[in-house]
This record gives C-alpha cells, sequence and structure tokens, in this order.
C-alpha cells in the first residue's frame, strides 16, 4: 500500500499531506482515544470507530460499511491489535473505493481523444468555490498543452463574471461573456461557436449558482445543454459539481439536490485544506457512484489536484 500511482509526483504527494493535515489530525486524536487501553480491535473499538467515522462527517451509510469491512477483516485474521489499525482501515476504505462504479481518469488534465471541443459545464451554489476551481483547471489545463477558452454564463451576479475575467487574465486564457443579465444559454452558445472557429479544446462554461428553485435550475440548466447542442451535437462532455468540503453534511444535501436537479457525471470537492472536514470526501465518492474527479487543497492553481483515491487514503491515515 506504500507505493503510488506514476502520475502522482513527490509534489504532489506534499501537497495532499499539507492540505488534508487538519483531517487528519482530527481523525489520529479521534482514533486514539478510540483504542485507547485496547490491545486488540473488539465491539467497544468498533463502536467507538463509528463514532469517529460519523463526527468526522464521512456519512452513516459509508461508515457503516467500514465498520462492517473491519469487524469481517478482525473475524477473518483472528487477532488485529489496535497498532495496526490504520494499515487496517487504509487497505479496507481503498478496497471500499475501488468497488464502487465510480472510477476517473486519474490523469491529469488530459482531453479525450475523438471529438473538439471538449466542453466542461460547471454548476453548484455560490459560494463553494466554483468560479476559482474554473479558473484553476484552465491553468492547468492549458498548461497541459490545450488551447484552453471560458463562458461566462453566471450572468445574474456581477461579480461571477468579473471573478472569471480575473481568473481568464490570470491563466493566460480568453473569456466569451456578455452584459449584466443577459440569456446565459446565449453566453453557452457564443462561447461554443468562438471556440470551433478559433480550434480550442476546452471549454469551461460557469453557470449560475442558485438552488432555491429545483425546477427553475433544471429548466436553465436543460436550455444550456439544448443550446450547446446546437454547435456541438455531445455536449457538454462533462457536468462537474463543485462542492465545499468544509461545510461537511451541506455538502452532502448539495449533491443530492444537484444530481436530482440535472446530469451530474463528476465532483470537485473544494478547501479542504482549511477544514477537518475531508473525510467527507469519502462518504461523497461512496454514497453517489459519481466520480471525485478533483479536491482543492489550497489557494495556489497547482493546488487542484486530479483525485487519486489510493494516495488520498493513505494521506489521511498516515500510510506512506
Amino acid at each position: 500500500m506504500g507505493f503510488f500511482n506514476k502520475l502522482f509526483s513527490k509534489e504532489k504527494k506534499e501537497t495532499l499531506d499539507n492540505g488534508l493535515e487538519r483531517t487528519k489530525q482530527g481523525l489520529f486524536s479521534k482514533i486514539t482515544r478510540a483504542v485507547a487501553g485496547k490491545s486488540k480491535i473488539d465491539d467497544d473499538v468498533l463502536d467507538n470507530l463509528e463514532e469517529v467515522f460519523i463526527t468526522s462527517d464521512v456519512g452513516v451509510e459509508t461508515t457503516l460499511k467500514i465498520i462492517d469491512r473491519i469487524q469481517k477483516r478482525v473475524a477473518r485474521d483472528k487477532y488485529v491489535g489496535s497498532s495496526e489499525l490504520n494499515k487496517l482501515l487504509c487497505e479496507e476504505i481503498c478496497e471500499l473505493l475501488a468497488e464502487n462504479n465510480n472510477e476517473s481518469a486519474e490523469e491529469d488534465f488530459t482531453v479525450p481523444a475523438g471529438h473538439k471541443p471538449h466542453v466542461i459545464m460547471v454548476v453548484g451554489v455560490n459560494g463553494v468555490g466554483k468560479t476559482t476551481t474554473i479558473g484553476k483547471l484552465a491553468a492547468q489545463f492549458k498548461a497541459a498543452g490545450n488551447k484552453v477558452m471560458l463562458g461566462a454564463a453566471d450572468t445574474f451576479r456581477a461579480a461571477a463574471v468579473e471573478q472569471l475575467d480575473i481568473w481568464g487574465e490570470r491563466a493566460g486564457v480568453p473569456v466569451v461573456k456578455q452584459k449584466l443579465g443577459s440569456d446565459p444559454a446565449a453566453v453557452a452558445f457564443d462561447t461554443l461557436q468562438s471556440a470551433k472557429a478559433n480550434d480550442i479544446d476546452v471549454v469551461i462554461i460557469d453557470t449560475a449558482g442558485r438552488l432555491h428553485n429545483k425546477k427553475g435550475l433544471m429548466d436553465e440548466l436543460s436550455k444550456i445543454r439544448n443550446v450547446m447542442q446546437k454547435v456541438v451535437p455531445d455536449a457538454p462532455h462533462e457536468v462537474l459539481l463543485v462542492l465545499d468540503g468544509s461545510t461537511g453534511q451541506n455538502a452532502f444535501e448539495q449533491a443530492r439536490q444537484f444530481v436530482a436537479a440535472t446530469n451530474v457525471n463528476e465532483l470537485a470537492v473544494t478547501k479542504l485544506d482549511g477544514t477537518a472536514k475531508g473525510g467527507v470526501v469519502i462518504g461523497i465518492s461512496d454514497q453517489f457512484k459519481i466520480p471525485v474527479k478533483y479536491i482543492g487543497l489550497g489557494e495556489g492553481i497547482n493546488d487542484l489536484q486530479v483525485f487519486h483515491k489510493k494516495e488520498f487514503v493513505q494521506s489521511l491515515f498516515g500510510n506512506n
């Protein structure tokens, strides 16, 4: 379990370790208390572990799966000392996530062949780091050798367009926009037309972050999708939902609502460096059967990483 994906450099590992430090420290202290005075993993330890994971925002359903796996492992191996617990947790959680139908390519900012441009529509409520995530994606796709264009289709909030403009300048990629209050679908249409005319590889479309009216959101996103398909028939190729990891269980609820409202097929979980709630990534990855594709671990452009499940869990439990 100590090996790392060939795509996972020492620098990325350090960023991951640093970004998860608060979650790791919180988990370690809770697990240490859970096994205090115990020489082996017994029912009391399992009960304490259940509380540890639930209070670490892993979620009830995923927690019960983890405890069940640990219980079976202990029964199978006959004797498992509490000193081995972190290694055991790392192995079982990695296997749990690997068994789910939620595999992402786990390749860093590559663009699928067979169509051009590759269109990513980004959704999420205001304040989760959506526009910042788009800017970081643009910079990293460009650094990987792609021509990138952004579409400012969150036209109801002036700050969203301005922020996307700033990120476009920072990343060195063009931003297609219209005046405040314009039809978001029209912005998406113009963006894709411009992308085709300029031989762009990757288009990232920002959308409004409202969730107070699920039907309104669904209608708006469906309209954007339908209009884009007039230019690129199979667009969008990715619908990326951005969630704020520091909100813990609220991130689960946002995921449920957006998954019900639109065809989300990828997730990004941000702001993990500033919280002890990083366990939410394990629960979300397990529960929604939608791949967590990106995680945000800091303010820098390179602090947005492709989510590698094994490396994430190994970093969380100190299994290097």
